[in-house]
């Protein structure tokens, strides 16, 4: 899904529905190019080295940790949970083309 295309939400459901909430922990990050990712974090891995790992990284939210329901096909389900992580990530796409630095999110818009 690429934040520049104006995605809708059932795109993003898409992405979150294709991830498993029990086997691992997640991160939803944007390239450079506006595309939004949703991986796994190999178990013990920090946030900070999923960045290293990923030099092309322009934006993250915060980590989804495993079992708390915020990936999967029930989070993907919930339409105004979408809207809100669709939402973010738009306000934050545009704050990330301008600026140098990896932008993190901790909340959402």
């Amino acid at each position: 899904m690429n934040l520049n295309n104006q995605p809708t939400i059932n795109e993003l459901a898409e992405l979150f529905a294709g991830r498993k909430d029990t086997l691992d922990d997640h991160i939803v990050w944007i390239n450079e190019a506006g595309e939004v990712r949703v991986d796994p974090l190999t178990h013990c891995a920090e946030e900070t080295e999923f960045e290293k790992q990923h030099p092309q990284m322009r934006a993250r939210l915060k980590m989804y940790r495993r079992g708390q329901g915020y990936v999967g096909k029930k989070a993907a389900a919930d339409k105004a949970f979408m809207a809100k992580v669709l939402q973010t990530l738009t306000l934050t796409w545009e704050k990330a083309k301008a600026e140098p630095e990896v932008i993190k999110v901790n909340s959402y818009c």
